[in-house]
């Protein structure tokens, strides 16, 4: 069984309900405004962030309309995000299609990651838990100093370990980690089973983060962003900061000094890139992901086996292997 018929045998009923949720909280009469959600829409992505929230609730009880509630909530949030980023990065495409800002632009983009942001909230209120609204609020900030501490790290060439941990821990790790507490909290779990979730939505988050951060040294258009596009950006991931911090020699000082520069030429990129493999950045990027997914399944341990553990046990595995 592969993981989405996996989530489907556990979820699929609660999955439907969430997407027409998720439809009634974006529901807008504004012509334009339909227009760009609607196009939005058509590229759903994986949706892994509103499934945590819903498998987490399963995990400890039934699902509720402050389940439903809570999973809308971080799903905007989360999209909304994205749009502003593809603002901030002047990002022409996502998911392999063209994103909002580039077909309309920068303007329509951010006041529709607004409107998303507006909705989120709403949809938190309508949770009727105060700690899910709070969350949201949380997750926001979150969010904001992620991108910041990002942007600010790109543009003072800090080549730092623990700082790009940080960074994918506030960007990516703290949304996973949320998803699973607003779940949790949505169906009463106790503090001991709320640390243990939220445990493993952060280590996922950062398992996440690092997959995604190592396609950008191989070429895959499905992904969305040719390889080295991140370099582009000033952004240095895990496999080149290994590369760069684990040696001292000529060669490792002509890789810093270039990536002291402003702007990086396309061969110079894939001169980078080529440096990362050569000494061994994927294979330790690859090794601190398996790190983070032991741990993640450490925590899960404390909980009786069931399907809905089998569920969060798949999407563990499917994160850490997937090619796109």
């Amino acid at each position: 069984m592969n993981i989405k018929e996996t989530i489907k045998s556990a979820i699929g009923v609660e999955l439907n309900s969430f997407n027409s949720t998720l439809a009634q909280a974006l529901d807008t009469d504004n012509v334009l405004l339909k227009s760009v959600i609607d196009y939005y829409l058509q590229s759903k992505g994986k949706q892994i962030r509103p499934m945590l929230v819903i498998l987490s609730s399963r995990l400890f009880g039934n699902i509720n309309d402050s389940t439903l509630s809570a999973a809308v909530a971080v799903e905007l949030l989360h999209n909304a995000s994205l749009i502003h980023d593809d603002v901030v990065d002047s990002s022409p495409l996502r998911r392999g299609r063209k994103t909002v800002n580039s077909i309309w632009d920068n303007r329509i983009a951010v006041l529709v990651g607004d409107f998303f942001v507006s909705c989120a909230l709403q949809s938190a209120i309508k949770s009727g838990n105060i700690s899910i609204i709070d969350m949201i609020a949380e997750l926001g900030k979150e969010l904001a100093k992620g991108e910041i501490d990002q942007i600010e790290t790109a543009d003072e060439h800090i080549l730092d370990e623990q700082r790009y941990y940080k960074v994918i821990k506030q960007k990516t790790a703290s949304l996973f980690s949320s998803c699973m507490k607003m779940g949790a909290w949505a169906s009463g779990a106790s503090d001991e089973e709320l640390n243990a979730v939220a445990i493993y939505g952060e280590k996922l988050g950062m398992c996440f983060q690092i997959r995604d951060d190592i396609f950008d040294y191989f070429t895959d258009d499905s992904v969305g962003k040719p390889t080295g596009s991140d370099l582009k950006e000033g952004k240095v991931s895990l496999p080149l900061l290994f590369a760069i911090l684990s040696s001292n020699d000529a060669k490792n000082e002509e890789m810093k000094a270039l990536l002291m520069k402003q702007s990086l030429t396309d061969d110079e990129i894939f001169t980078l890139v080529e440096y990362a493999k050569e000494r061994g950045g994927i294979e330790y990027a690859e090794n601190m992901m398996q790190n983070f997914k032991n741990e993640a399944v450490e925590a899960l341990s404390v909980f009786e086996d069931s399907p809905i553990k089998d569920a969060l046990s798949d999407i563990l595995d499917y994160i850490i292997e997937r090619n796109y």
